[in-house]
């Protein structure tokens, strides 16, 4: 049988953790993969969008 090359991963963008894809929600602002661990820790931001609002959430 051949190996599958395929993932269903995507990096959260808190905290840099690879995932599986539908196991995560989007960021609040700008809908980048944000994984379910954060989201069940209170992130909603990704990094990115917690800079430029100047907030720091829960990581």
């Amino acid at each position: 049988m051949p190996e599958l090359k395929e993932k269903d991963s995507m990096k959260c963008r808190s905290c840099g953790n690879e995932e599986r894809a539908s196991e995560g929600y989007p960021c609040d602002d700008c809908g980048t993969f944000i994984c379910l661990v954060c989201q069940m820790r209170g992130v909603t931001l990704c990094k990115a969008c917690q800079e430029k609002r100047g907030v720091t959430q829960p990581t």
